[in-house]
């Protein structure tokens, strides 16, 4: 329980964000993980934004990758775009909040630059209370 790897490639399309999102929740259920404090809700959230990020400023394919070890939940999107993600003050700005919920929401979070593209991650905690007694 709590363990295991995904890798989807998605279509740069409207519903692909949708896709995505109902793919976490799929996959967090079946690795035993869905119901632990939010944590579903959260990845869901995120992740459609990182998803979102990306059909807006690359317009291209993009992967998804769900890797959970260890107590951590990592989640991966990866495109072929090069601009690099900034959180931006949310004010009373349409948009640009995206990142300011990964960064305030996610334990940490971060960008690299993969060849002709780059993949923006963030990692949540999946051992709940459990992991304040450690």
């Amino acid at each position: 329980m709590g363990a295991g790897h995904l890798s989807v490639e998605y279509d740069p399309r409207p519903s692909a964000v949708r896709e995505a999102r109902a793919e976490v929740r799929r996959q967090l259920e079946g690795w035993g993980l869905a119901d632990l404090d939010g944590l579903a809700d959260v990845a869901e959230l995120l992740v459609s934004e990182l998803a979102t990020n990306a059909l807006v400023h690359s317009a291209s394919r993009f992967r998804l990758t769900l890797s959970a070890a260890h107590g951590i939940l990592r989640c991966e999107v990866r495109d072929h775009g090069n601009r690099v993600p900034r959180v931006l003050d949310a004010g009373a700005s349409e948009s640009g909040r995206g990142m300011f919920l990964v960064e305030a929401l996610s334990q940490r979070w971060g960008c690299h630059q993969d060849g002709p593209g780059k993949t923006v991650w963030f990692e949540l905690a999946t051992c709940g209370s459990e992991c304040s007694r450690s």
